[in-house]
């Protein structure tokens, strides 16, 4: 069982910038991808970004390409959300997903351990 713990939420203005982490422990991830999500109030969670831990391949959302970049560190078990340009539209809880098999979807259904997600407020 992966745990999986957000950081880096916050209040930021528009046209700001925030970084997001996500600790994880509990399994080695060598076949792991990591994906973040995004849920504001009434809204569906969506995808926002994803990365495989071995090649460090990437996929983004169209709402957040070009803004958004994912990373991360094999030898702190890190994934990082670095949020630019931030619009009003970005504000939701962000949740840090993680897929043992490693397809990079899009789809929340096909991930298996899930953070307790961290609050982002852009204001306009």
């Amino acid at each position: 069982q992966v745990q999986l713990v957000e950081s880096g939420g916050g209040l930021v203005q528009a046209g700001g910038s925030l970084r997001l982490s996500c600790a994880a422990s509990g399994s080695t991830f060598s076949s792991y991808c990591m994906g973040w999500f995004r849920q504001a109030p009434g809204k569906e969670r969506e995808f926002v970004a994803g990365i495989g831990w071995i090649y460090g391949n990437t996929r983004y959302a169209d709402s957040v390409k070009g803004r958004f970049t994912i990373s991360r560190d094999n030898a702190k078990n890190t994934v990082f959300l670095q949020m630019n340009s931030l619009k009003p539209e970005d504000t939701a809880v962000y949740y840090c997903a993680a897929d043992i098999s490693g397809r990079l979807s899009m789809s929340a259904y096909l991930y298996d351990s899930w953070g307790q997600g961290t609050q982002v407020t852009v204001s306009s």
